[in-house]
């Protein structure tokens, strides 16, 4: 994998296959690029396709005390930035929805995006006294000392618990060997990172931010999905001014891995409407 260096020392290494309009692949908390894996594989021949390592995750082992989404929000932006990407196709899963939710709010990216999918997440993930469409059994205890102090010295035994979670049951056989996959790729990251990581995302709440997104939007979801209520996509499909909501009827928490082909037509799909530049390309 390529290497970047960052604004601030830091190292991300990066996939970067095929040609094309950029989809630019943004992965989940404790996983990595290769939760992309099909993608890379399956959209080479249309598109180009750039998924990085976050900080903390994979290759990247940038130091994980800082880490948190706006410093995320950051790297990717830079990256954009040195690759010089433009009309990009922004995917982003679980946490990495809400990292390029605040690349695009809060920084330079919106400038570089043509369109943007979410797959599978919240806009707040703690359920709360006024929100109970976040994760599935979630309480503010869930992001207190005791977890965060779990996630740091007790990763190994985090990592298979977060995979067990990821997809749909049913269809054992084929979902153990992913599971299995999933433990192992999960298990590589830093758990300073992802203590910082957890903390960050749990204290964020975009409800209020997101109508100010306006650009064609994709909202994905697992029907099947361990993590996250029913109601929670059509809540966020409400939120984003130009939004579609398309759910994946046999997938959990990751369709990019439980229903790669229709994921992958979906994208084509969505793409193929999108302008061919944004407004600073011309």
């Amino acid at each position: 994998m390529p290497e970047l260096r960052l604004s601030d020392g830091a190292l991300i290494a990066y996939e970067d296959v095929g040609n094309g309009r950029p989809l630019l692949l943004v992965h989940g908390w404790g996983t990595r690029a290769s939760f992309f894996a099909p993608q890379l594989d399956g959209l080479a021949d249309g598109f180009r396709l750039i998924a990085p390592d976050l900080r903390g995750h994979g290759q990247s082992r940038a130091p994980g005390t800082g880490a948190d989404i706006p410093r995320l929000a950051a790297d990717i932006t830079e990256l954009a930035e040195a690759l010089d990407l433009r009309g990009i196709l922004a995917i982003g899963w679980s946490m990495g929805a809400m990292v390029l939710w605040q690349a695009l709010l809060e920084g330079n990216l919106r400038q570089r995006t043509a369109g943007l999918v979410s797959i599978d997440m919240a806009p707040k993930v703690l359920n709360g006294p006024d929100w109970a469409c976040g994760l599935r059994g979630s309480h503010p205890a869930k992001a207190g000392s005791q977890a965060l102090d779990l996630m740091m010295n007790g990763w190994a035994a985090v990592a298979p618990r977060i995979a067990a979670r990821i997809f749909a049951q049913g269809h054992e056989a084929e979902r153990a060997v992913l599971r299995r996959w999933a433990a192992m790729e999960i298990a590589g990251a830093d758990p300073v990172a992802m203590a910082s990581l957890w903390a960050s995302l749990t204290a964020l709440d975009f409800r209020d931010r997101l109508p100010g997104l306006d650009l064609p939007a994709l909202v994905s979801f697992g029907q099947l999905s361990r993590l996250y209520p029913a109601e929670t996509a059509p809540i966020l499909a409400g939120l984003l001014p130009r939004s579609n909501l398309l759910g994946f009827p046999r997938s959990g928490h990751a369709p990019q891995l439980e229903e790669p082909l229709s994921f992958n037509q979906a994208i084509r799909d969505f793409a193929a409407h999108l302008p061919t530049s944004t407004d600073n390309d011309k």
